[in-house]
C-alpha cells in the first residue's frame, strides 16, 4: 500500500453534515491501489478567526487573507475548501510534505509512549536521533534545541566558548533569528535597530567576497557565521569557490566557521545540506525548521573538541521525544522516498521551466534543488496575491524576490501549473 496519495487522482463523496463537521469520504487512487480516507472539514467562518486573532494574539505577523486548516503533500486546504499549490511550506519547512504518514505515525505512536521528561534523564530517541544527524552531517556531536534562532544561540554561545574570543563576522543580507544573540548576526536594520543594542562587535561583510572577510577578522573573532545560500536575503547563491575560501582563512586565523543551515538542509537544496555543494565542513552547524517534518524542532552540530560542558548551556525541551521522533520520521521519510534526489530533479526542472517566462520584470531566475528564487524589477507582492487568488502560495522575500521552496515532493504537473500563474499575474 502506498504511503502516501497522489492528489491528481482523488474522488470525492460529500457523505454527512453535522453543525460543526462536514465530513468528506476520499478514495485516493495510487498506483493501482484504492486507499480509504477519512478527513473532516471544519466549518468555521473565516471572519470570526481573525476576529479572535485580532483581539488575542499580539499582532507581529503580516498575514494572508485566507485561514488554513489541512493540508496534505504538496497542497494545503482552507476553511472554505479552496486547495492551494503551496511553494511556501512553511518556509521550508514541510520538506516531506504536509502531515506525511511516517510522521504523523511517528508523532501518534510516541505521544502514547512519553512526551516530555525533559534533559535530567536518558531517553532513546533522543539519543537515536544524535546518531541519525552525526552520521548525516558528518560532524560529532549534537546538541538539541527547538527552533533556528536557538540553534543560532548556541552555536554563538559554543563559539565563543571554545575560543575564549567573543567577536562575529557575518554576512551583508543575512538572517539568522530573531532573538538578541542570532538578531545581532542578522543584517536586516528593520529588524535590528528596535532592539538595540544588540551583542556588540559583530562586523558585517559582502557576501560572496571573501577578502572581505579575511580584512574583517581580528584576534578577537571568535567565529564567521555564514548561510551557504542565503535564504531571507533574496536567495543568494555563492560563487563555487567562495566558502572554500573561507574555510582557508578562517583555518589561517584560527577562526570558527559556522554554517546555519536552518533553511538549506535535508533536501531542500538537492544535498542532505548544502555544505556538501561546495564541499566544505564547517566546525559547527545549525539546523532547524524541516528538520522535525513540521514539528518544531532545532539542533547544532560540531566537529571534533568543539562542544559544551557541563552546565555550560542547556533547554527544557531540547530533544523531547515527541520532537525526536517526529525528526526520525522526517529522516526516514526523506530516506524512503529518496526526497535528496528528488529535490535535485524537480528542482532542475523548476529552474528550466522559470527561465522560459516571457515577463519583462524578470531579472533573474536562481537557486539550488527546491530553494529557488525569481528577482525581478519590481516589488513581488501583487504576484504573491495573484497566485494565492488562482491557488499557488507563494512567499516574497527582500521586496523583489519570489521565494519558491515547495515540499520536495512537488510533482512536474503541479510546477507546471505555478509556472503558469506566476506567467499570467
Amino acid at each position: 500500500m502506498p504511503r502516501y496519495f497522489n492528489w491528481q487522482y482523488i474522488l470525492i463523496l460529500d457523505l454527512a453534515y453535522t453543525i460543526e463537521y462536514n465530513y468528506t469520504f476520499i478514495i485516493a487512487i495510487t498506483g493501482g491501489y484504492l486507499t480509504e480516507y477519512i478527513s473532516s472539514r471544519s466549518t468555521s467562518d473565516y471572519g470570526s478567526i481573525v476576529k479572535k486573532d485580532v483581539q488575542y494574539v499580539m499582532q507581529t505577523y503580516t498575514r494572508q487573507p485566507m485561514a488554513l486548516e489541512s493540508g496534505s503533500g504538496s497542497v494545503v486546504f482552507d476553511t472554505t475548501g479552496k486547495e492551494y499549490i503551496d511553494c511556501v511550506a512553511g518556509i521550508a519547512v514541510n520538506n516531506v510534505g504536509h502531515c506525511h504518514p511516517l510522521v504523523v505515525k511517528a508523532i501518534q505512536q510516541q505521544a502514547e509512549r512519553l512526551i516530555h521528561v525533559s534533559n535530567l534523564y536518558y531517553t532513546e530517541v533522543q539519543a537515536n536521533l544524535a546518531e541519525q544527524l552525526v552520521s548525516l552531517s558528518g560532524m560529532s556531536r549534537a546538541f538539541f534545541c527547538n527552533s533556528g534562532t536557538e540553534a543560532v544561540e548556541a552555536a554563538m554561545k559554543l563559539a565563543r566558548i571554545t575560543t575564549k574570543k567573543t567577536d562575529f563576522v557575518a554576512a551583508d543580507h543575512s538572517f539568522h533569528g530573531r532573538t538578541m544573540g542570532a538578531l545581532s548576526v542578522t543584517h536586516k536594520e528593520m529588524y535590528r535597530s528596535p532592539f538595540e543594542p544588540l551583542v556588540r562587535d559583530v562586523t558585517f561583510v559582502s557576501y560572496n567576497d571573501a577578502e572581505a572577510i579575511a580584512s574583517a577578522i581580528t584576534k578577537d573573532t571568535a567565529a564567521v557565521i555564514l548561510e551557504p545560500i542565503q535564504g531571507e536575503g533574496g536567495i543568494n547563491v555563492p560563487s563555487d569557490d567562495y566558502l572554500k575560501a573561507v574555510r582557508e582563512i578562517c583555518d589561517d586565523t584560527s577562526t570558527l566557521l559556522i554554517f546555519d543551515e536552518v533553511q538549506t538542509g535535508f533536501g531542500r537544496t538537492g544535498k542532505w545540506f548544502c555544505k556538501e555543494h561546495f564541499g566544505v565542513e564547517p566546525d559547527i552547524m545549525t539546523m532547524a525548521k524541516a528538520l522535525g517534518g513540521g514539528f518544531p524542532m532545532g539542533a547544532i552540530v560540531a566537529s571534533d573538541d568543539i562542544t559544551f560542558g557541563k552546565s555550560e548551556h542547556g533547554s527544557t525541551f531540547g530533544g523531547d521525544p515527541l520532537a525526536c521522533a517526529a525528526s526520525l520520521g522526517a529522516i526516514e521519510a526523506i530516506r524512503e522516498e529518496k526526497l535528496v534526489e528528488r529535490s535535485r530533479e524537480m528542482g532542475e526542472y523548476f529552474l528550466k521551466r522559470l527561465e522560459t517566462l516571457t515577463r519583462d520584470d524578470v531579472v533573474e531566475v536562481r537557486g539550488r534543488g527546491l530553494m529557488i528564487g525569481v528577482e525581478l524589477n519590481t516589488k513581488c507582492a501583487d504576484i504573491v496575491d495573484y497566485a494565492r487568488e488562482h491557488g499557488v502560495l507563494l512567499n516574497c522575500t527582500s521586496d523583489s524576490v519570489i521565494r519558491i521552496a515547495p515540499p520536495l515532493v512537488i510533482t512536474k504537473e503541479q510546477i507546471d501549473m505555478v509556472v503558469d500563474v506566476i506567467e499570467q499575474a
